[in-house]
């Protein structure tokens, strides 16, 4: 995606070598000295999912605080780019530094450990240098509502889900969903199919691609054609190629989002959502954000969202609240309660620790 360049206030003094990234503009409204800076990986700043929802929590961050100069992104595009990217924003006038995505991780871990004065923060992993701010979601735990969801309201008895990359970030919502399934058929008896994810081979069907919506729709033919009639995909914007056949399949088969509510940042298909595994980022980002502005010193550790904190969640039904019938959405809404309690117990190798 092409942006536009803008002189950031106070400026961004931009290393000498290589060219200054391109940044957008967040909060119109923002007045203050904190400089904000944000990081996308290759998926971009429009990916409707989490670059969306994280440049969203920056500038929710600057519209509570007097503090905060307009938040800047730059979207990387390629994964050569998060590294000369982050030392760009860490040798310019940058106060709060965001990566985006576990891809980001490598580049944020060396980076930040050249600058050890300077805050950053990361999404979706787990940093080491104590200048980084960790934030991290246990989506196993919502993506388990979601599986048994999908098995619920499944006619054919095929559900299906795929990712971008076989990376931790992705496939903890893959076994989520896997899971909520098969707690499905096991207090209902039945023998709903999951197709494009094995949990315990660790292997399944991944577009390569955080991007490319003509290889969603591509996977997501094919699923159909095996069947499914409840798709999710862990994939950025590749998933808007599925959403897309969907809403041209005349209600063939649904879908199912991540990250953010599908309704609010893709409205177009929001009569395709089934629901959306919810990562909170928005308020975690907001939240870390407004904390690191007023330390004194670095923000560290980190943080992981959960079904209890309201870190992950499960979106409203919007257009299909008619469709699902009222016991499954009770079964679910004790399901949330089960697993909060620890009664029913989550678990996927790629969880957060």
């Amino acid at each position: 995606m092409k942006v536009v360049a803008v002189a950031v206030a106070g400026g961004l003094a931009l290393a000498a070598c290589g060219e200054a990234p391109q940044e957008t503009p967040g909060n119109q409204s923002s007045a203050g000295t904190y400089q904000a800076c944000m990081v996308t990986d290759i998926g971009g700043i429009d990916d409707r999912s989490f670059n969306t929802s994280a440049f969203k929590g920056l500038t929710n961050a600057a519209a509570e605080s007097d503090l905060f100069a307009e938040p800047v992104n730059t979207s990387s595009e390629s994964e050569a780019d998060y590294e000369p990217n982050l030392t760009q924003y860490a040798q310019g006038d940058c106060d709060f530094i965001l990566a985006v995505g576990g891809l980001m991780g490598d580049a944020t871990n060396k980076v930040a450990a050249q600058f050890p004065d300077k805050q950053f923060a990361i999404v979706d992993f787990k940093a080491t240098p104590n200048n980084v701010f960790s934030m991290q979601f246990d989506t196993a735990q919502a993506a388990f509502l979601a599986g048994y969801l999908a098995a619920g309201y499944s006619k054919t008895g095929k559900v299906a889900t795929y990712g971008g990359l076989n990376i931790d970030p992705v496939t903890i919502f893959m076994d989520g969903f896997v899971d909520g399934v098969a707690y499905y058929n096991e207090q209902k008896g039945t023998n709903v199919e999951v197709l494009g994810w094995d949990k315990a081979s660790r292997s399944g069907t991944f577009a390569e691609s955080f991007i490319d919506q003509a290889r969603g729709k591509a996977i997501s033919d094919a699923f159909v054609a095996q069947g499914a009639d409840v798709i999710m995909p862990v994939a950025g914007g590749t998933g808007l190629g599925t959403a897309a056949a969907a809403q041209a399949s005349n209600g063939q088969y649904v879908v199912i989002w991540v990250d953010i509510d599908g309704c609010e940042s893709a409205q177009q298909y929001c009569n395709v959502f089934l629901s959306t595994v919810v990562k909170n980022i928005p308020d975690l980002v907001k939240e870390a954000a407004l904390k690191a502005s007023t330390t004194n010193g670095l923000l560290t550790g980190g943080t992981i969202g959960t079904l209890a904190n309201n870190g992950v969640s499960l979106a409203p039904y919007h257009e299909f609240d008619d469709d699902i019938p009222a016991e499954l959405k009770s079964e679910i809404e004790q399901l949330k309660q089960d697993i909060i309690s620890g009664k029913v117990k989550v678990e996927s190798p790629a969880q957060p620790k």
